[in-house]
């Protein structure tokens, strides 16, 4: 049976309104199934939000757990605190390997332009971070080693300074450098070059294009105002 493409992004806005999220996934995969590497930025952005928004409820509520356990009051409920958190963690990570599948088998494999392939790949890099946010032992170093080799893949493709893909992998990948890898000089250098670079470059572009970058401009600024002062109080020129 054909698929009508137009009808399922239109559902999968639709879900999106309803908040049924897992139904919003499901729509695009079908239209994954029929255009792969070739949805264009706004389909690959209505990807976007449907994958964050599928698991983002999740990836509060173990913060919020976590949180809670900190907390000694609470403590003689700790065990099943702990059984709470690991039924979410484990519908987190199956969430994840769902998404990162479906962009492996349905757009990796079919051909893509160098931008959709760093957008899918990067895509790839984020979810097993999302994973590791609360993975131990084994599993922790398998999603830390994809991820690493995914984000590292998607940096070896080569996109303007200020594409907002380029922009946003070099924010993704610091970030994951910080956060989970605890390599601080490393997420530090990634994230100051890439700031640098599309600097040189930011007078050449566009109004819509400058407003897409400026934005991840700010929070590459951000993130490395508060690395640098955490590490030697250095400042960072307004833009």
């Amino acid at each position: 049976m054909s698929i009508n493409v137009e009808e399922k992004i239109f559902l999968a806005r639709v879900a999106e309104q309803a908040e049924r999220f897992e139904d919003m996934v499901d729509f695009l995969e079908e239209v994954l199934e029929v255009k792969g590497g070739e949805v264009n930025p706004d389909e690959r952005n209505l990807l976007s939000v449907a994958f964050k928004n599928l698991i983002s409820s999740k990836r509060a509520a173990c913060r919020t757990i976590s949180a809670i356990e900190q907390n000694p009051k609470y403590s003689k409920f700790n065990s099943a605190l702990l059984q709470y958190k690991a039924q979410i963690e484990s519908q987190l990570q199956a969430d994840c390997q769902k998404i990162i599948d479906m962009i492996n088998t349905r757009v990796l494999r079919t051909n893509c332009t160098d931008e959709a392939r760093a957008f899918f790949v990067k895509m790839v890099g984020d979810y097993y971070r999302y994973i590791a946010e609360n993975a131990k032992d084994q599993l922790l170093e398998d999603v830390k080693n994809k991820a690493k080799a995914a984000y590292e893949e998607a940096n070896a493709i080569e996109l303007p300074a200020c594409n907002p893909i380029k922009l946003g992998l070099a924010l993704n990948f610091s970030v994951f450098n910080y956060e989970v890898l605890k390599d601080h000089k490393t997420a530090c250098e990634l994230a100051d070059n890439a700031l640098q670079s599309a600097l040189d470059k930011i007078d050449e572009l566009e109004e819509d294009d400058f407003r897409d970058a400026k934005s991840i401009i700010e929070l590459l600024k951000e993130n490395l105002t508060l690395w640098k002062e955490e590490e030697d109080d250095n400042q960072i020129d307004d833009l």
